[in-house]
């Protein structure tokens, strides 16, 4: 005679759930599921009759790039590989150095000279369109994108200046100067705008410090060299702002360039005489040479 998990397990295959089988064996709902672990065999289950459905396994297919294609037949060989490479890097070292098997030097100054030939140019514009299409890439949006970084200002994410406030004594009351006017101190501050009215897109780190708060903008610099090989997507007063940035960001890199050159001066020349020091270093400079010079 079978046993009473032996006739369960039937039931359970034709579909009985573990509380029906229970009161048809006169078990526990427990017994059922101990006999469902230790007793019943693990072959595959009717998922059908239980109700139990697989979800089909979605298999994702990467969409390999399309390579540029060169339709102009006005270029040469070697124009044709500049114009492909060109739309990879857009370098246009790089893109000529690879198109010409030349070096670094040759490609540098000949690069930006292929960039300015009529035809390399047009069909390098018409490859930029194509590809932009390809990729359904709205390009105004990334242009856009560029412009937010490159036009930046830090006033929009802070504020900073200067204040005066009380001078108070150890009793908590207001210093009193020789004329009893109240004496006032001067102090920089900083202060963040909130987070609702700022771009956040632009911002790349912000982070407390023993120093105070550092905010961290996008690369600057970056999108004003992407912007310079996009100013056909410009209007003029966009090409008016990019011009303006360029000219500070090199005014700004000239002014860094002269003040490291000036401290990197030999201490005590003729072209220092301690002009560019602080009073701390100028101090310990004049020691060193009384060291120097001592007998």
């Amino acid at each position: 005679m079978a046993e009473k998990y032996e006739l369960a397990e039937k039931d359970y295959r034709a579909g009985m759930k573990y509380k029906d089988i229970a009161a048809k064996y006169d078990v526990s709902l427990n017994t059922v599921k101990s006999w469902k672990q230790r007793k019943w065999s693990n072959k595959d289950e009717d998922t059908t009759k239980k109700g139990v459905h697989t979800k089909p396994k979605r298999v994702h297919t990467k969409k390999e790039p399309k390579e540029p294609v060169v339709e102009s037949d006005e270029l040469t060989d070697k124009q044709r590989l500049f114009c492909i490479y060109y739309i990879k890097y857009f370098n246009a070292t790089k893109a000529y150095q690879r198109a010409y098997e030349c070096a670094y030097t040759t490609a540098m100054t000949n690069g930006h000279g292929l960039l300015r030939n009529t035809k390399v140019s047009k069909e390098i514009d018409r490859m930029k369109a194509e590809h932009a299409t390809e990729l359904k890439l709205d390009v105004r949006d990334i242009i856009q994108k560029y412009i937010d970084i490159a036009f930046a200002d830090i006033t929009d994410y802070l504020k900073f200046g200067r204040e005066e406030e009380i001078l108070y004594n150890e009793q908590g009351e207001p210093e009193l100067d020789a004329n009893s006017n109240v004496k006032m101190q001067a102090f920089n501050y900083v202060h963040l705008n909130d987070s609702s009215e700022i771009d956040g897109t632009i911002v790349t780190e912000v982070k407390q410090g023993r120093d105070g708060i550092t905010v961290k903008l996008a690369d600057k610099m970056k999108a004003l060299e992407m912007l310079a090989k996009y100013t056909d997507l410009l209007n003029d007063n966009e090409l008016k702002q990019l011009k303006a940035e360029q000219i500070k960001y090199d005014n700004e890199s000239k002014r860094v360039g002269i003040a490291q050159q000036k401290k990197d001066m030999v201490v005590g020349s003729e072209e220092n005489k301690y002009a560019y020091m602080t009073a701390e270093e100028r101090k310990a400079a004049i020691e060193r040479l009384k060291g120097m010079t001592a007998k």
